[in-house]
């Protein structure tokens, strides 16, 4: 039985990088979730591309809220960003979840992955990860009128909105961040490393694996008193 179970879980990861860990002693569930290369949304990216697909996450999210046996979700961040539309969807559901969340951003949690990190109740970054902020982009044949202006400008107040609400940074700051000339040789936006991402109150404090796990069990802890 052990092998089966064994078998089931090295699929789970193969297939959509998750995997349920169970604490023996504390009798605790901990779903671990990735959020891997682009965000794929409403269009297909190249099969060559590294892609998380929204439609799979949004239904598991789901499936964590309501299994009364999963205790808290640990959210593993690599990401370049992507669709935005379909990453806001994702940072919403997980903020809405009732169960203790903490994410850890890894090599990077770039564009539309900022608010994916800080939709947990807690979050932490490694020494050598970078989030880059910047403004809304769009790929493609874009129309030159005001309503798609108006458009880019509704999306990065919703996400500035979301950084805010979640995080110790202010939306003044968000926004001053994403529209930097500074630091971008051809674009506008910040790039924040480690410490820095916790020095603006967009990330809760540096750190790895152990630290996250910590936190969920503390965070779990107190639910269940």
């Amino acid at each position: 039985m052990s092998d089966v179970v064994s078998k089931e879980k090295n699929e789970q990861i193969q297939e959509f990088g998750e995997v349920v860990l169970h604490e023996k002693s504390s009798n605790t569930a901990i779903y671990l979730l990735s959020v891997i290369g682009e965000i794929e949304g409403h269009e297909c990216l190249p099969a060559t591309a590294k892609t998380t697909k929204y439609e799979h996450v949004l239904p598991k999210l789901a499936a964590i809220e309501d299994d009364g046996e999963v205790d808290g979700v640990l959210l593993l961040l690599n990401t370049v960003g992507g669709d935005v539309e379909s990453g806001l969807a994702i940072a919403e559901m997980v903020a809405s979840l009732s169960k203790p969340t903490v994410s850890l951003v890894l090599g990077g949690s770039h564009s539309i992955g900022v608010p994916l990190a800080v939709s947990t109740d807690y979050s932490f970054i490694v020494p050598t990860g970078t989030m880059v902020i910047h403004p809304v982009r769009m790929s493609g044949t874009v129309i030159g009128a005001r309503q798609t202006y108006d458009y880019f400008k509704q999306m990065q107040d919703r996400i500035a909105g979301f950084i805010a609400e979640h995080s110790r940074v202010t939306r003044e700051r968000v926004e001053e961040m994403m529209m930097n000339t500074q630091m971008l040789t051809k674009d506008l936006g910040t790039i924040l490393v480690g410490q820095q991402a916790v020095e603006e109150g967009v990330i809760d404090a540096v750190g790895g694996i152990s630290d996250a796990f910590e936190k969920l069990y503390e965070l779990i802890g107190k639910k269940r008193t």
